[in-house]
């Protein structure tokens, strides 16, 4: 029965593979996310493309800088913080990086003295800031794990009313960005007010005047009008993307490494619980073995038993020898009720034909299946005929099975 120690280490190793056969499920899982998230941020690259430029043609046909998002304060009073992070943890250094980013920028700003305005998106940035006591804005989940545009653009018009109101004169973006499957990181960005608008023409690899030439109707103003908000939300719908495939790739990385150390755990726990096991095994063996050293006081006394068996064994045989003779008739084959026998002394440790002789420290049977067997106290030895062994002084222990 195994030990307690045994016992415990038995349990973790089965605890432990439970978990391990988690953390790999999760593994798998986010490696199948992640490659969706590729895929989607990908496809929509070409819409934030286009959007650019759109920005490049209004810029070239001289649409004003008058619109609400492009207003820069003379004097910044308070800003607004948009902290992207995700609504389960098990993602590595994913949700800690970006709140502690977003926290130091934060800090910065109480201590020059500009108040600050937070929205969040996803359950661990809520859980953090509002346990440490922050004023938070607003608060969004749920749109984390598969963003759609349609949750980008319920964000973006809370941050866009919020500047536009004046509750802050500017917005900063915090969230993780994607750049590989090994590679991401922490990206602050101004997101209100935009840049002018040949800053985001050149972001889209053009120009003010490259492409000169464009009438727009009703006018540029009007255009730009409808097509900033839409830029806004093509930007926050990126970064969803950018974040939602950081975190997957965060979590596999995290569920591979815990898989790997559950495999090292169970290595470590297996070898402790043989080594309990063999410990056990050696106690046992020391207990048996001091035992018997514990009883080695009458080893003397049992070497004057074996003596003393030994001499009667051979008084026994000589004893056979001496035996008067039987007479005939008792021993022919048709008055020997038994089958016909050797009338012949047996000698001592002799083995006639058709004798079995078995013995051990105590006993010495010379045994024939004919025969009757008779039993001393110390000894035993099987006799061809009954006269014998009565006349060596035996008592009749019973008759062979053989012959009842």
């Amino acid at each position: 029965m195994p030990g307690g120690k045994e016992r415990i280490l038995k349990r973790r190793i089965a605890s432990v593979k439970s978990t391990k056969k988690i953390t790999r499920a999760m593994e798998l899982i986010a490696a199948t996310r992640v490659v969706k998230a590729m895929v989607r941020a990908n496809q929509a690259r070409p819409y934030a493309s286009r959007m650019t430029s759109a920005i490049e043609d209004l810029a070239s046909g001289g649409a004003g800088l008058s619109h609400p998002l492009l207003r820069n304060a003379d004097e910044v009073s308070a800003v607004g913080f948009v902290v992207i992070t995700s609504d389960r943890g098990l993602a590595g250094p994913y949700n800690s990086a970006v709140i502690k980013a977003a926290e130091r920028e934060i800090m910065a700003t109480q201590t020059e003295g500009k108040g600050y305005r937070l929205i969040l998106i996803g359950k661990k940035a809520r859980d953090y800031f509002t346990f440490r006591n922050y004023e938070v804005e607003a608060f969004f989940e749920g749109m984390t794990d598969t963003p759609s545009y349609d949750d980008a653009k319920e964000v973006a018009l809370q941050v866009a009313e919020m500047f536009t109101d004046g509750a802050c004169d500017q917005v900063i973006l915090t969230y993780q960005e994607f750049i590989s499957m090994g590679t991401q990181q922490v990206a602050v960005r101004q997101f209100l007010p935009l840049e002018s608008l040949g800053t985001m023409a050149a972001e889209g690899s053009g120009s003010e005047t490259g492409r000169a030439g464009y009438s727009f109707e009703p006018s540029p103003e009007g255009v730009l009008e409808s097509l900033l908000p839409r830029y806004i939300e093509s930007r926050l719908f990126s970064a969803l993307l950018d974040a939602s495939a950081s975190e997957h790739a965060n979590r596999q990385r995290a569920m591979k490494a815990a898989t790997d150390n559950a495999d090292e755990l169970i290595t470590k726990l297996s070898r402790e619980l043989s080594r309990a096991r063999q410990d056990a095994i050696t106690t046992e063996i020391m207990e048996i073995v001091s035992g018997a050293e514990a009883l080695g006081g009458d080893a003397d006394v049992d070497d004057e038993i074996e003596g003393s068996v030994e001499v009667d064994f051979a008084s026994i045989v000589a004893g056979l020898t001496a035996a008067p003779e039987v007479s005939s008739a008792s021993a022919t084959p048709s008055s020997a009720p038994f089958g016909v026998g050797s009338h012949e002394p047996l000698p001592d440790n002799a083995r006639p034909p058709g004798f079995t002789i078995k013995g051990n420290n105590d006993s010495m049977l010379y045994h024939r299946p004919d025969s009757r067997s008779y039993k001393v106290t110390i000894a035993e030895v099987w006799f061809d005929t009954p006269q014998r062994a009565e006349a060596a002084g035996f008592r009749l222990a019973g008759t062979h099975p053989k012959n009842t």
